[in-house]
């Protein structure tokens, strides 16, 4: 596991510094999903401390299993449906998939319940793919603006799955989308948060995300190896 990581983040530093930037621009979101505590036991040995989930069923038992590892974070990155907002609002940290105001609303009412707050990402669909869940960029400054009268919801910034394709000048298009909803963000004088960080890059493209200015990847099989 240890030797796994040293890979993934060298590579990241390889990519920061095709890019001329500073690697610890750069935070790594190892991702579990599907796999066993053990390997995840073995991820925290080497000095993992946030990781990455998609179904909230699996993710609420891990976190459960794995409570007495009081430092242990809570990142889920797949779509969620509103019926589970109130189990994401009792252990997550944060959320990658924020997609919708109905979504918003009832994540930041549940927190209020729990009295805890939530970092969460707005999910762009950069590549226009009807199987991939996200808004249209044209959208995301309309649910950004809205996001502002919830308490409990921390903007941090956008996440996006790029086109599923071995084509890098489209996989880069989407990374580049990504860039300039940013910035259409930051120029809006409507939208107080930053959105500075940039969810984007998995295993097989995330060196591609760096350069293009990633400050989070999300890689999982070339950590974990082969999902069950």
């Amino acid at each position: 596991m240890a030797e796994n990581l040293s890979r993934v983040r060298a590579a990241i530093d390889r990519a920061c510094d095709r890019a001329n930037r500073d690697p610890s621009e750069v935070r790594l979101l190892p991702v579990s999903k599907t796999q066993p505590t053990e390997k995840i036991l073995a991820a925290y040995e080497a000095g993992v401390r946030i990781f990455g989930e998609n179904r909230v069923q699996e993710a609420a038992g891990k976190a459960a299993e794995l409570a007495a590892h009081a430092d242990l974070r809570w990142a889920m990155i797949g779509h969620l449906q509103t019926n589970k907002a109130k189990d994401v609002a009792a252990f997550a940290d944060e959320f990658q998939a924020l997609d919708s105001f109905r979504l918003a609303e009832t994540l930041d009412h549940r927190l209020q319940q729990a009295d805890r707050s939530l970092d969460v990402f707005i999910e762009v669909n950069t590549s226009g793919e009807t199987s991939k869940n996200g808004l249209p960029p044209g959208e995301v400054a309309e649910l950004a603006i809205a996001l502002q009268q919830f308490d409990r919801l921390r903007p941090r910034g956008l996440m996006t799955i790029a086109a599923n394709t071995d084509d890098q000048d489209q996989v880069a298009a989407c990374f580049r989308t990504m860039i300039e909803v940013r910035r259409q963000l930051q120029d809006d004088d409507r939208i107080d948060a930053d959105y500075g960080e940039l969810s984007m890059g998995m295993s097989g493209d995330f060196e591609l995300a760096v350069e293009h200015g990633a400050t989070t990847v999300r890689v999982g099989t070339a950590i974990f190896g082969t999902r069950r």
